[in-house]
C-alpha cells in the first residue's frame, strides 16, 4: 500500500460557533467531524475528504495544524 503524501500529519478542529441557525447539511458536517459541543477540540488525520468537510463549515470551526 503506498504511503500518503501527507505522512502522519494531524489537524486539530475546534467548534467555535454554534451550528444552530445554519442549514441541516452544515449541522450534519459538524457532527460528522465529531464535534458535539462548543469549544470541543478533535484531532483528525489530514486527508482531502476532511479538508472538504472543514471548507464547508469554515465559519464555525477553528483549525490548527
Amino acid at each position: 500500500m503506498p504511503k500518503s503524501k501527507n505522512g502522519d500529519k494531524t489537524i486539530f478542529v475546534t467548534l467555535v460557533r454554534s451550528p444552530i441557525g445554519y442549514t441541516k447539511d452544515q449541522k450534519a458536517t459538524v457532527l460528522a467531524l465529531g464535534l458535539r459541543r462548543m469549544h470541543q477540540t478533535i484531532e483528525h488525520k489530514d486527508t482531502p475528504a476532511l479538508r472538504g468537510m472543514i471548507r464547508k463549515v469554515v465559519h464555525l470551526v477553528k483549525v490548527e495544524e
